[in-house]
């Protein structure tokens, strides 16, 4: 019997989606002594995603973690056909074909992780070892949830070696709430209210504006020189670059959730010349932003 279902192409109200630029993957964490081990390449979360469907008939090249919350969904994997409910999460392993649903009625809510990395098979086996049909049962937990939040959050400040090695090592703590529940308490981290941190928020609110070197340096009250030290010292990056990163994430954003040319993306990037803006895209994204478009259409 097919399957009837409607095939969203844009997103879903509230989704929210990071997928981790190439560039940052072959020159970082495939490198880094801790990152190397496992880390994110994709995270998201899904709210009542009517019409979410994937078919993957080669599998796909990172693990997947796809955790339900609220509704209902379907998974076919290994020829079998499960049916996902609340307090249940998917592990699907790298390279293995696969496709899954929300429910048409009911469509689920979901967080998800693509994750790779040298012992990410081996944890994987873990997972499935304890599993049943793929989806063992979670009781709802928020803290579990807020590890997800500040991995994502964390992300969505850039991509500095600090910042990589954190959300990653959290991803470690996340991974463990699923593999032993009994085990699994939250340890409240909180972020250091500082220059860069600060500075870095204003690059967020002002991610549709041309910001300077010396309008950087002046909002975190700094010289232009000591600012530009400190921030590379704290983030791996010049403020300038870094601001591009966050630009670029944006215009991810955009390019999967809309139906918006690259002129009006590169627009509202704070980017005037498109042509400049697809150099600076592909450049970090390793392909153009219409192919980005074409390869990323949903999770």
């Amino acid at each position: 019997m097919k399957d009837k279902v409607l095939r969203k192409r844009q997103g879903f109200d509230g989704q929210q989606l990071i997928v981790l630029p190439k560039k940052i993957m072959a020159d970082f964490l495939t490198k880094d002594k801790i990152t190397k081990q496992i880390y994110i390449t994709d995270i998201g979360y899904y709210p009542k995603a009517k019409g979410h469907y994937i078919q993957r008939p080669a599998g796909v090249g990172q693990h997947i973690i796809i955790y339900c919350v609220e509704g209902s969904g379907w998974i076919e994997i290994d020829k079998k056909r499960i049916e996902i409910s609340p307090s249940q999460f998917i592990t699907i392993p790298a390279n293995i074909p696969h496709r899954y649903s929300a429910n048409e009625k009911d469509p689920w809510t979901i967080y998800w992780i693509h994750f790779k990395g040298e012992i990410a098979a081996y944890i994987v086996e873990l997972i499935l070892q304890k599993s049943k049909n793929y989806k063992p049962h979670l009781s709802y937990n928020e803290n579990r949830i807020r590890l997800f939040e500040d991995i994502y959050s964390n992300l969505e400040k850039g991509y500095s070696g600090d910042n990589l090695r954190y959300v990653n090592m959290i991803f470690y703590h996340f991974l463990s709430s699923l593999l032993y529940e009994d085990k699994f308490n939250y340890v409240e981290n909180k972020q250091d209210d500082d220059v860069i941190a600060l500075t870095i928020a204003q690059m967020q609110k002002k991610i549709h504006t041309v910001l300077t070197l010396n309008e950087l340096a002046n909002f975190a009250n700094l010289s232009v020189s000591h600012f530009s030290a400190i921030f590379r010292e704290k983030t791996g990056y010049s403020p300038i670059e870094y601001f591009n990163h966050l630009k670029i994430q944006k215009s991810c954003q955009y390019l999967l959730f809309t139906t918006m040319t690259v002129k009006e993306i590169a627009v509202l990037s704070g980017v005037e010349d498109q042509y400049y803006f697809s150099r600076m895209f592909s450049r970090l994204m390793g392909i153009s932003p219409t192919e980005y478009r074409n390869r990323n259409k949903q999770a």
